[in-house]
């Protein structure tokens, strides 16, 4: 029987952000008449349906490689990928030993070469076009920047998203789906009406001007680099090839993981899970990433301020935090509250960090002896030292703050959140030594 993948490994293979969104769609059981999954240990999964026409799909994991009877070109099409999402998310959808009907080891027919072993000739022409459309997409956005800054920022607030919503499906249709999320939040900033709007989004716009340029000239780069400015705009890497290479080359960091914190967003109908952990023996900070389809939460979940014993493989960027968790071993057990720093060294622990990386979207700190404050101009999170952190609002709720500085009760409290250009996000407390997620 074929070991099940996680939803998020399905998701890496989706080729652009609307076929992840459009893939998700189709990750239920009423989408499909008939479905099933070999009992062989490397045999296929199949289902008929997929949407109005019942289109005939057949998926080998082990490639992965498969094929599908509807006119979309390339594996995985959008069945592909929902057939695959729902066998992972929902084995009793898919069962195992279900009678096959005799199209599932029928041969693919005129399907473009979708059945039999992978193509590395294909795989790199379809890097190259996906590089060429990504190039495209880029300088497209470059000329768009450019010419939002010459007309100005005035009268930006009565335009409306579908301004914005226009250039990021470009972006999308570009197979940078990175950019597009970045331009959605942007849009959202002048709608918002808050003081002071146009500075942040002056900036927001030096941001993506920054990632233009540097994938503009990413020949000139270090590789390191490179890594972190294509998952920027949008490439995936496989977690189960980071960790094959990992291991091969013995540099997967094998400790007792700390779960600081957890926190959902949604962009595009998916759902995002930062999962962000710290070993309890070589002390690195990592970050897992998670997705879930739509209207799905991401499969994995970790209990925040307890502990696992796993592998973990860092991606290869300027700054290692991104990393590929390998198979767990035993339960998760009781973890301490962890050690922290003040405000003042936290920043300058980001600021080295961005020096390194300049993308760098977040950084994790765990701050100690710390209060929620409010105050008429925003909430900060302030040391005893007299050094403060002001509070990113746009990604934190009042509630979150309001139950921080209650728990404090003006004592000073452990607090790990993400420390971004816009402020600190709480996620997690520590009230008399329990992990609370804010």
């Amino acid at each position: 029987m074929q070991q099940r993948w996680t939803a998020e490994r399905v998701l890496a293979l989706a080729p652009d952000a609307a076929a992840r969104t459009a893939g998700s769609a189709l990750a239920r059981p009423e989408s499909w008449s008939a479905t099933g999954a070999s009992t062989a240990a490397h045999g296929p999964i199949w289902g008929s349906g997929g949407g109005a026409t019942a289109y005939r799909t057949v998926v080998d994991p082990a490639g992965p490689t498969g094929r599908c009877s509807c006119p979309r070109p390339g594996f995985p099409c959008v069945h592909a990928l929902g057939l695959m999402l729902l066998w992972a998310n929902d084995p009793a959808a898919v069962p195992v030993g279900a009678s096959a009907p005799d199209w599932v080891d029928a041969p693919a027919a005129g399907r473009r070469g979708r059945a039999g072993p992978a193509d590395p000739a294909a795989a790199r022409r379809r890097a190259e076009r996906r590089a060429a459309e990504v190039a495209e997409g880029t300088e497209r956005l470059r000329r768009w920047l450019a010419d939002r800054v010459h007309q100005g920022l005035a009268g930006t607030e009565r335009e409306g998203y579908a301004m914005w919503d226009g250039i990021a499906e470009r972006m999308v249709d570009a197979k940078a789906p990175g950019l597009a999320a970045r331009l959605r939040a942007a849009g959202a900033i002048p709608a918002s009406g808050a003081e002071g709007w146009p500075g942040r989004l002056l900036e927001d716009y030096a941001e993506l001007w920054l990632l233009l340029r540097a994938h503009e000239h990413a020949d000139d780069l270090d590789p390191s680099l490179v890594a972190g400015l294509r998952a920027r705009i949008g490439w995936t890497v496989d977690a189960e090839d980071v960790l094959r290479a990992a291991r091969a080359e013995g540099t997967a960091v094998h400790d007792r993981w700390l779960v600081l914190g957890s926190r959902d967003s949604v962009d595009g109908g998916l759902t995002e899970r930062r999962i962000w952990l710290r070993g309890t023996g070589s002390g690195r900070p990592a970050l897992v990433l998670a997705f879930g389809p739509q209207g799905r939460a991401p499969q994995l979940a970790l209990p925040v301020g307890r502990t696992i014993e796993a592998d973990a493989a860092f991606h290869d960027d300027a700054v290692p935090l991104r990393v590929a968790l390998g198979e767990r071993t035993g339960e998760p057990a009781a973890g301490a509250e962890p050690a922290g720093v003040g405000p003042e060294e936290a920043t300058l622990a980001y600021a080295e960090a961005l020096r390194r990386e300049p993308w760098l979207e977040a950084w994790p700190v765990v701050l100690a002896d710390v209060l929620a404050v409010p105050e008429p101009m925003g909430w900060r999170i302030a040391g005893a030292d007299g050094f403060w952190l002001p509070v990113d609002r746009a990604r934190t709720g009042e509630q979150a703050l309001w139950r921080l500085s209650a728990m404090s009760g003006g004592t000073g409290l452990t607090v790990f959140g993400e420390y971004g250009a816009r402020g600190f996000v709480p996620v997690t407390a520590w009230h008399e030594g329990q992990a609370v997620p804010l």
